[in-house]
């Protein structure tokens, strides 16, 4: 696993095409900005389905903002 320390405005690039952008902190909760193609599949964790439950439904969605809590933030960037 991987455990990077960022501050507000700075950014992390996963490959050649996402950049994952701390747009705010404040108290135990931060702001991420999330710039990646439409056809990457971006959701929170608690959110994730399994791909037999994504049949017969749309998963390609794309967010540019996503607000999680602090703690979170470890699993996302481990996963990257």
């Amino acid at each position: 696993m991987l455990v990077l320390s960022r501050k507000e405005g700075e950014r992390l690039i996963v490959g050649d095409n996402i950049i994952i952008t701390v747009n705010r902190i404040a108290g135990n909760r931060i702001t991420l900005g999330i710039e990646a193609p439409r056809d990457v599949r971006i959701v929170r964790g608690e959110l994730d389905k399994t791909p037999s439950e994504l049949d017969g439904q749309t998963a390609s969605r794309q967010q540019s903002l996503l607000e999680i809590d602090a703690s979170d933030l470890q699993g996302i960037l481990s996963r990257a």
